[in-house]
């Protein structure tokens, strides 16, 4: 355990002194695009100005020859590089405070140029807010080394703990960020596991409710099979056996349908002994809606040779979800809703017109409602759209084939 913590420390000085840099954030900037192309141009007049100041105060030190200016690109390299490359700028500023300390004036408070000693502490704070725990250690370490050796004993301790601010407040800033970011990461995770929870439920509800109409179908066909030798005169023997087959077979499908449903159910939700509701219920459900304050007119003529109950079925929750939508999002508006019937399909269509007014947050909900209505209409094998009408409003079309095929509305 000791050796592998020592291992760890020594792989985190490492990655300070000479490890890579770390990842590139994004730039403040990006937030205001009209202020970016300013940005060098300002950067670079800050950094000749800083360049300028620090080369004025160097020459009060009567360096030789060219050395004031290498001390002046010493002291604004740091800055150059602080953007992208946080610790090749600390590493250059650990160089400058080493080194730009020749000639200082003996009664001097500090053995650097202010440019130097600002641009420092900017530097420190930029890398704190950046880097890990370990790696902060190491570079507030090696940060006190030059402020000890150099910096005289009335002003050590200040410098010390101004130094030391700076790496808390700088790691509570990157804490603070990081968990900003676990918390958007796992916000979007849940929202995400709510729609996914959302779609399995309502296809597990379209699993059972086709379950109700598909047992009442095959129990009728189990009936009829067992019946049918009764009601007719002079069945062969082959053919009552053939009878007995079929019921035979829908039974055991029965049977098995019962075994899915058990799946498909939940131990909270009990078994539904009312029918499924069809096209035949639609007048009723638009006359609630209507004494719930909503303006609604409805037209679906009966179909002539009659709707499968999957279809049928499909359409009433379609429309139910539909008038729920825009009772949410549309309230006062005027609703019209169509089920054609064609030789193939049902074409259901609900339109509203633009509310009154904007739904707040809490009314929107999180639009589960059209996963739902677009599982049943590709259950059957059809088409689903929705989106904002011409005119203002909204529109929900619903294609569903009687028997798989697209058919005309």
């Amino acid at each position: 355990m000791e050796e592998a913590r020592v291992r760890t420390w020594w792989r985190a000085l490492r990655r300070a002194v000479a490890g890579p840099d770390v990842p590139p954030v994004r730039p403040p900037l990006d937030r205001w695009p009209r202020l970016a192309p300013y940005a060098g141009p300002v950067g670079l007049l800050v950094l000749v100005g800083l360049f300028a100041a620090t080369l004025a105060t160097e020459t009060d030190r009567h360096l030789p020859g060219i050395v004031p200016i290498l001390f002046a690109a010493l002291t604004v390299a740091p800055l150059l590089a602080l953007p992208r490359r946080p610790l090749l700028a600390w590493r250059l500023t650990i160089v400058a405070l080493a080194t730009c300390t020749f000639n200082a004036p003996p009664d001097a408070a500090w053995p650097w140029n202010p440019v130097l000693v600002l641009g420092s502490l900017l530097v420190l704070a930029v890398v704190a807010a950046r880097v890990d725990r370990r790696v902060l250690v190491w570079v507030g370490l090696l940060t006190m080394v030059p402020v000890v050796a150099l910096v005289d004993r009335d002003h050590r301790v200040g410098v010390l703990v101004l130094v030391l601010t700076l790496l808390v407040l700088g790691d509570l800033v990157r804490g603070n960020r990081l968990s900003r970011r676990a918390l958007a990461a796992q916000t979007a995770l849940s929202e995400r596991e709510q729609e996914r929870r959302a779609v399995l439920e309502e296809r597990t509800r379209i699993a059972r409710e086709l379950h109700d109409v598909v047992a009442h179908h095959m129990s009728m066909i189990a009936v009829q099979a067992e019946t049918a030798p009764y009601r007719l005169a002079d069945v062969p023997d082959g053919a009552r056996a053939e009878f007995a087959a079929i019921a035979g077979s829908a039974r055991e499908a029965l049977t098995d349908m019962r075994r899915l449903l058990g799946v498909l159910r939940s131990e909270s939700t009990g078994p539904e002994t009312a029918p499924q509701p069809g096209l035949a219920d639609l007048p009723a459900m638009v006359d609630a809606a209507r004494r719930a304050g909503l303006a609604v007119t409805l037209d679906a003529p009966a179909p002539a040779g009659g709707t499968p109950a999957p279809a049928g079925l499909a359409a009433y929750r379609i429309v139910q979800e539909g008038l729920a939508n825009a009772a949410r999002h549309a309230a006062g508006a005027a609703v019209r809703v169509s089920v054609r019937p064609g030789r193939h399909a049902l074409a259901v269509r609900v339109e509203n017109a633009a509310g009154g007014g904007d739904a707040t947050a809490a009314e929107r909900g999180a639009g589960h409602g059209l996963a739902g209505m677009r599982e049943r209409a590709l259950a059957l094998g059809g088409t689903f759209a929705a989106g904002p009408a011409d005119g203002g409003g909204y529109v929900v079309d619903a294609l569903l084939p009687y028997d798989g095929e697209d058919g005309d509305g």
